[in-house]
């Protein structure tokens, strides 16, 4: 039987998506593999790396805040084409200047890598966003998986090529050279006009004739995915050390239980979409949420015997957090790209900001104290839930114009 030609186009699409977002979270976790050694080729201290680090967290924000203004000028596809790009350049810049002994340099590199990430992001959560609408259908957790998947691969890769001592220039410019690869293929797949708006277009009002920032609805899903992300982050920084400080863990385990909840995070993220059809966003929203404060409330609060089943359930309720929540923001009214790229700033900047304000809280009280944070915050999400509930938007059929955007919604 022959198949529909929409329909073999729209699972391209969706392939070569989750193929440009496996990138970001392969190279973000190449790098990561790799600080130590960037550390010793630069000799620097750790208040040092920080100031180096610092220019990553810069050019993260500075994309996070730029997308969404970009992504209603020239659309998503030009933005995913560039910022990923420009992750491919950063790499080897990154990887030169460290083997240079120039920590400047390698800031430099991190900046760039951060723009890059950023934008990227928020323009591939649109993006995606447009294809659910399309086929009416949940996409953005898996997705999401495809981000997360990215991240333990590239955390797995780092660890052999560490281990077989291959220098870090040679591995970040395989690591660029390969992503640039995949781009050059993946992009082909996004089409034309995602997110842009002519610019005669003045201002439209989401649901209920609420101008889009004062939509208490879609601040309380936002609020969602910035906690959620929090929890994400928290784990993403500091789950090592709270193995190995606040439960006696060694560094092995310490490392394995922290790969243990990636890997959960990316099981959980490739069954959400299975999920959300069929127990809808609120509830597993909510679900998520109260999984991820309770397991976050293990790991701080009780002995080691239940810790490592702790973690998992604090990767299982953080995996569907944001990628739920923007798949809801997304549905909740007019102007869905302005309203995915304010929840996904929300969320980014939880995810950037938060962690180090946790860092500072555990210097002060320990690691474990530091977790009623992030502890309270999730579970005070829990209530914020129910704005998650779909609201009256209609499915679009392949190849029907999306009236929101002002684009032909129809893949390429």
């Amino acid at each position: 039987m022959p198949v529909d030609p929409a329909i073999s186009s729209l699972r391209l699409r969706r392939r070569g998506l989750c193929a440009v977002f496996f990138l970001p979270g392969w190279a973000i976790a190449s790098w990561v593999s790799r600080t130590p050694a960037v550390r010793d080729l630069l000799g620097a201290s750790i208040a040092e790396m920080g100031m180096i680090l610092l220019g990553l967290s810069i050019g993260s924000m500075t994309g996070i805040l730029l997308s969404g203004r970009l992504v209603t000028r020239f659309g998503t596809r030009p933005i995913i084409a560039v910022s990923t790009a420009a992750v491919a350049v950063a790499m080897p810049i990154v990887g030169i200047a460290a083997a240079a002994g120039l920590a400047p340099a390698v800031a430099a590199g991190l900046a760039l890598f951060g723009i890059g990430m950023g934008l990227c992001e928020v323009a591939i959560n649109i993006e995606g966003s447009a294809l659910e609408r399309v086929t009416g259908g949940s996409f953005l957790p898996t997705l999401q998986g495809w981000y997360s998947l990215g991240t333990l691969i590239g955390a797995l890769t780092g660890m052999f090529l560490t281990a077989r001592n291959l220098p870090v220039l040679w591995h970040l410019m395989l690591v660029g050279a390969a992503v640039g690869i995949v781009l050059t293929w993946a992009i082909r797949t996004v089409p034309e006009g995602t997110g842009r708006r002519a610019r005669s277009s003045r201002p439209q009002h989401a649901s209920g004739g609420r101008a889009l920032p004062r939509d208490p609805r879609l601040w309380a899903i936002g609020f969602v995915a910035m906690a959620t992300a929090l929890a994400e982050g928290t784990a993403t920084d500091w789950l090592p050390l709270l193995m190995v400080d606040g439960h006696g863990f060694g560094d092995t385990i310490g490392s394995a239980v922290f790969a243990l909840f990636a890997a959960t995070m990316t099981v959980g993220r490739f069954s959400g979409a299975v999920l959300v059809e069929r127990f809808g966003h609120t509830r597993v929203l909510a679900v998520s949420a109260a999984l991820a404060a309770m397991g976050m409330a293990v790991v701080g609060f009780t002995g080691d015997p239940l810790v490592v089943a702790a973690v998992v359930v604090w990767g299982l309720g953080t995996a569907l957090g944001v990628p739920v929540a923007l798949s809801a923001a997304g549905r909740s009214g007019d102007r869905p790209e302005a309203r995915v790229a304010l929840t996904s700033a929300m969320a980014y900047l939880a995810f950037l900001v938060g962690p180090p304000v946790i860092g500072l809280m555990g210097d002060a009280v320990g690691l474990r104290a530091a977790l009623l944070v992030p502890i309270v915050v999730v579970a005070a999400a829990v209530l914020c839930t129910p704005s998650a509930a779909p609201g009256r938007r209609t499915r679009e059929r392949p190849g029907q114009v999306d009236q929101t955007s002002g684009t032909d919604a129809s893949p390429v």
